[in-house]
């Protein structure tokens, strides 16, 4: 039983691996006279290319992610954009996970 348990973590280690990037600060426009801060907000959306080349959400986790991080603050854009992206991969499918965070702004 012990070398079953064994050889099935192994497994597990050698097709699963993940990695992350460093944080991407983009500039943006200054919150103008007709708007105002909302404060910090943060959303995720993960995209995946199934055997390499079957893409599921990948093409619309950046906006999926810039949408809901306004949406959950009640805003309509976001200033003081960081992101980041984490990658992982399995044997079947790679994974993209985006993240941002910035500051929610919304209409007076």
């Amino acid at each position: 039983m012990k070398t079953v348990s064994l050889l099935l973590g192994s497994l597990l280690l050698l097709t699963t691996v993940a990695c992350q990037s460093t944080n991407l600060r983009f500039p943006s426009a200054p919150i103008g006279p007709n708007e105002k801060s909302l404060g910090p907000t943060e959303a995720t959306s993960t995209g995946i290319m199934l055997f390499g080349f079957i893409p599921i959400n990948q093409n619309t986790r950046f906006e999926n992610a810039m949408r809901e991080a306004a949406k959950k603050a009640g805003g309509t854009r976001l200033t003081d954009v960081t992101i980041s992206e984490q990658w992982f991969w399995a044997f079947v499918l790679d994974g993209f996970i985006f993240k941002v965070q910035g500051t929610a702004v919304g209409d007076k």
